[in-house]
């Protein structure tokens, strides 16, 4: 059954007014990716790790680590944290979380408050009010950050900030900013921004270590050291409009994108701005101008978050964190996928998931601004469904969020696609919280969105034109550089 009734009429009006709401520079990038990234398998072909069986590769620790705002609990402390708060939601949560630990290398903190923030408009103000009030330092990381209407007004005030005395400072990639000229950067630059092109896209700035297909696909904003936040948003006009979420105004003529982002308060922080310092300095040797990055944070609210980071050459953390919560589940797996292209050890879990009785769920776009990429993802969904996988197609904007649910109580927000390209080539960023209230609010978003989706059944899927079948073989055959 379908959770919403579209007519095709208004179905083809949605597909036109994506196809145009397209910008030309955001057409170029597009272009340029496929032509670099293909170009790039002349370089050799790394491969994702071998997470079939990931529980018995672990060497996991009775009791997870735990930091708060006064450094590591013991394991007395942590344990009994777990039994106080979170033994009761979901038995082997704990084995979860320290089987995680092992896997990402990255410890659990305590004590944070996390807001999660829907769509560009509520995401931009929120940000923005955190830039207004910086006394000290701003640090952006962002993949896109484009000279258009929402971009000059974010690059004014961080102008304005500047030159306030707070020290500004920002790494962009140079493939999502392919289409912003560089007099945008050099009015940035010319106010006393510091500004950092990551892996540029002209091979004599990095004569020698040119990596074009690694990609800062993060998005990190941290005000002095103190605010954080993440998520899947860019700085592009994509985002000044609401997608429509929760919103009485169906009609909408022109909705924004639909994604989620998160901002956090708290000891959680810290690992913001860290990954951000890292990112700054392997790229730039130049010297930061000396703030107090790292002031001491108290603890502000309640939630249990993990900070999950991964790049090319890593140990693949992103990936083995949705690997192992697919694995471990035992209720509920609830995605939330702009660019799904799933490798084949990702589908197993997913198949093998609904055929031990999780109900397993995915909300996918109905359009995309990346063809390709949606093409690919449809070829997968003739074996999901068979397995018993629900797949839901949303309709009312362009799908950008990366989310899940598991089980209600493992939730994550973040900037990681479930492509190869996430996992294997780019630098990205996930926020993990353990907790059955923040798994409520995004169960919650997750049941809105399905409201605006149309179900796709297996029989309905097996009648799709052989046109389109060709179009998901060959896009298929692209996955490792999409």
């Amino acid at each position: 059954m379908r959770s919403r009734v579209f007519s095709r009429r208004c179905y083809a009006q949605l597909n036109a007014r994506m196809r145009y709401a397209i910008s030309p520079m955001r057409r170029l990038r597009l272009v340029f990716l496929q032509l670099v990234w293909i170009g790039a398998t002349l370089s050799g072909c790394a491969a994702l790790p071998d997470v079939r069986d990931l529980r018995t590769s672990l060497y996991p620790g009775d009791i997870p680590t735990i930091e708060g705002s006064q450094g590591r609990l013991s394991e007395k402390r942590a344990g009994s944290l777990f039994s106080q708060r979170l033994e009761n939601i979901k038995p082997d949560l704990q084995t979860l979380a320290a089987l995680e630990e092992a896997a990402t290398r990255s410890p659990l903190i305590k004590g944070n408050k996390v807001t999660l923030l829907f769509d560009g408009p509520r995401t931009m103000a929120a940000m923005m009010a955190a830039i207004a009030g910086a006394k000290s330092h701003i640090n952006l990381e962002t993949y896109i950050f484009d000279q258009d209407d929402l971009g000059m007004q974010f690059a004014d005030l961080l102008i304005a900030r500047q030159r306030a005395g707070v020290q500004v400072n920002i790494i962009y990639d140079s493939v999502g900013t392919l289409g912003t000229p560089p007099e945008f950067f050099e009015k940035l630059r010319a106010a006393g921004i510091g500004l950092t092109e990551f892996n540029p896209v002209n091979p004599l700035k990095r004569f020698g270590s040119w990596r074009v297909n690694n990609r800062d696909h993060r998005k990190i904003l941290v005000i002095d050291g103190r605010i954080g936040f993440s998520g899947g948003i860019n700085i592009a006009d994509d985002y000044s409009r609401s997608s429509l979420f929760r919103s009485r105004k169906k009609s909408h003529s022109d909705p924004g994108w639909r994604d989620t982002h998160v901002q956090i308060e708290g000891p959680a922080v810290a690992a913001l701005q860290y990954l951000f310092l890292d990112a700054w300095h392997s790229q730039n040797m130049r010297k930061l101008p000396d703030r107090d990055f790292f002031p001491q944070l108290t603890e502000v609210g309640d939630k249990i978050v993990r900070v999950v980071a991964s790049k090319p050459d890593s140990d693949f953390e992103i990936y083995k964190a949705y690997v192992l919560a697919i694995q471990e589940a035992r209720k509920t797996i609830h995605l939330t996928a702009a660019y799904f292209v799933p490798d084949a050890q990702i589908m197993e879990s997913l198949i093998q998931a609904a055929r031990r009785g999780v109900s397993v769920k995915l909300v996918v776009p109905g359009v995309s601004d990346v063809g390709l990429v949606m093409y690919a993802g449809r070829s997968t969904y003739d074996e999901l469904l068979e397995a018993g996988v629900k797949i839901y197609q949303f309709q009312t904007s362009v799908l950008h969020a990366k989310t899940a649910v598991i089980d209600g109580v493992w939730s994550t927000v973040g900037s990681a696609n479930i492509d190869v390209r996430s996992f294997l080539h780019n630098h990205e960023i996930n926020i993990v919280v353990l907790g059955a209230e923040f798994g409520n609010r995004m169960e919650a978003a997750f049941q809105e969105d399905i409201k605006n989706s149309i179900e796709i059944t297996l029989d309905a899927w097996r009648t799709r034109p052989f046109l389109e079948r060709i179009k998901e073989w060959a896009a298929r055959s692209m996955e490792y550089w999409l």
